[in-house]
C-alpha cells in the first residue's frame, strides 16, 4: 500500500513539472514576440533591417517573374484579382501570378477604358462603342452602344454604369445588371458627368453632375435608387447634394456600408448612410497626393521639407468610419501614388514602396531604372517595361 501512494505522487510531480516548464516557454515566447513587436514598430533601423533581412520584403527587379513583350507594340497591360492582362491588336490575354497564359479572348478594342472590382473587369472603347464585361476569365457580355463612351465604372457584383457623350443630351448614363440586362438610363441635357460610382450592394448610383453653364462651376452629386430607376427613372433619386461655386468634384467611390467618399479639387468629403455630410480633409500646399480608391480609408501625401533640396514625405491613412489614423514615412519625394483595396503603391523613381492602409511595409521593389508604368490589383502588381511585364505578388 505505501509503495502505491509513493508511486503517485511522483507521477504528480513528473507531471506538474511538465506543466510548468511548458507554461514559462509559453509566457517567455509571449514577451519575446511582444519585445520584438514594440522594437519593430518603434525603432525605424530595426524595422528597416529587419524588412530586408527576416522578412524579406525587399525585391530586386531581376528577382521576379515576367512577361515578354514585343518592343513593337504598344499594349495596354492590367493587374485585377489575381491575374494579369495584356491587350494588344484587339487580343486579350491573361496572365496568372506566376506568369503563365491562362486564356485569350477577341477584344475589339483599340483605346481602352477599363475599370476592375472582385471577379469583374469592364473594358470599353473611349470616345467609341464597344463595352465588355470580363467576369473571372470568361467574357460575360459584349455590348454596343449608342453615343460615345467616356467612362465605365463595375462594382463588385458586375454591375456596370456606362458614362456616354455625343448624343442629343450632353450626357447619358446607362446602368447594367450582370448579365447585361439594361436597366435604366438617365440623361443629363445641360450638364456633363465627372465621375459615377455604384454601392457594393447594388442599391445606389452615385453621379457626380458638372455644370460650366454659369459663371462659375458648380458640382452638384445624385445618389439615384437603383431599384426605382428600373421602373421610374424621372423619380429615382434619393438624394441630392449641392456643391459651393467653384469647387470641383473629381472622384466618387463607395465603400463599404453605403459610406460615399468625394474627392475635390479642395477637399474630401464623407456622405454618411444617413446622408450626413462630413469633411476628413482639407487640401494644403503641403499636400501633394490624396487617394480614396482604398477600403474603408483613404490616403493623403504631404511633404515635409529636410534640406534646401530634400524632403521627406509623410503618408496619412485615415479610416473614414471611426477616423483614427495611421502614418507612414518615406525619406523621398514620391512621384506616383496607385491604389487597390487595401494596398497603397508609393513610386520613389526607381524604388516603389507598397504598403498597407495599417501603415506598414508590405514589399519594397527596387528597379535598375525609372519605374513609369504601374498596374496594381489586390495581390499583385504588373510592372511595365518595353521589352517586358514583371510580375510582384504582394
Amino acid at each position: 500500500m505505501k509503495n502505491f501512494w509513493e508511486e503517485n505522487t511522483i507521477e504528480k510531480k513528473q507531471l506538474n513539472k511538465k506543466k510548468i516548464i511548458i507554461l514559462l516557454t509559453i509566457l517567455i515566447l509571449i514577451i519575446l514576440i511582444t519585445i520584438f513587436y514594440l522594437i519593430y514598430a518603434n525603432n525605424e533601423s530595426f524595422r528597416n533591417w529587419t524588412d530586408i533581412n527576416i522578412f524579406r520584403k525587399e525585391i530586386n527587379q531581376e528577382k521576379l517573374v515576367s512577361i515578354s513583350l514585343n518592343e513593337d507594340d504598344t499594349p495596354t497591360v492590367y493587374a485585377f484579382n489575381q491575374n494579369i492582362g495584356i491587350l494588344n491588336n484587339n487580343e486579350f490575354k491573361i496572365y496568372n501570378s506566376t506568369g503563365k497564359e491562362e486564356k485569350s479572348l477577341t477584344i475589339e478594342v483599340t483605346k481602352p477604358i477599363i475599370d476592375s472590382n472582385n471577379r469583374y473587369l469592364v473594358i470599353a472603347e473611349n470616345k467609341g462603342k464597344k463595352i465588355y464585361l470580363i467576369k473571372d476569365k470568361e467574357i460575360a457580355w459584349e455590348k454596343e452602344i449608342q453615343g460615345d463612351i467616356s467612362g465605365v465604372e463595375v462594382n463588385q457584383n458586375g454591375y456596370v454604369a456606362i458614362t456616354v457623350v455625343n448624343t442629343s443630351n450632353k450626357t447619358v448614363v446607362e446602368m447594367y445588371d450582370e448579365t447585361g440586362n439594361g436597366l435604366f438610363y438617365t440623361y443629363y441635357a445641360t450638364t456633363r458627368v465627372g465621375d459615377i460610382d455604384i454601392s457594393d450592394d447594388n442599391k445606389y448610383l452615385a453621379v457626380a453632375e458638372i455644370d460650366t453653364s454659369g459663371t462659375s462651376i458648380k458640382s452638384n452629386i445624385q445618389i439615384i435608387s437603383i431599384e426605382a430607376a428600373s421602373s421610374d427613372p424621372d423619380n429615382s433619386i434619393v438624394k441630392k447634394f449641392e456643391g459651393e461655386n467653384n469647387e470641383l468634384l473629381t472622384n466618387l467611390n463607395f465603400q463599404s456600408k453605403n459610406y460615399l467618399v468625394c474627392m475635390y479639387t479642395n477637399k474630401i468629403n464623407l456622405i454618411t448612410p444617413e446622408w450626413n455630410v462630413e469633411t476628413i480633409t482639407e487640401s494644403t500646399k503641403e499636400m501633394v497626393f490624396a487617394d480614396i480608391n482604398l477600403k474603408n480609408n483613404i490616403a493623403t501625401l504631404k511633404e515635409e521639407s529636410t534640406g534646401l533640396f530634400t524632403a521627406n514625405t509623410v503618408v496619412t491613412i485615415t479610416n473614414i468610419e471611426n477616423k483614427n489614423q495611421t502614418t507612414y514615412k518615406t525619406d523621398s519625394v514620391i512621384k506616383e501614388i496607385y491604389a487597390s483595396s487595401d494596398i497603397l503603391g508609393l513610386n520613389l523613381g526607381t524604388e516603389i514602396e507598397f504598403i498597407n492602409t495599417s501603415g506598414w511595409l508590405v514589399k519594397r521593389y527596387i528597379a535598375n531604372q525609372e519605374i513609369t508604368q504601374v498596374s496594381l490589383s489586390n495581390s499583385l502588381v504588373a510592372i511595365v517595361y518595353r521589352d517586358k511585364v514583371e510580375i510582384l505578388n504582394l
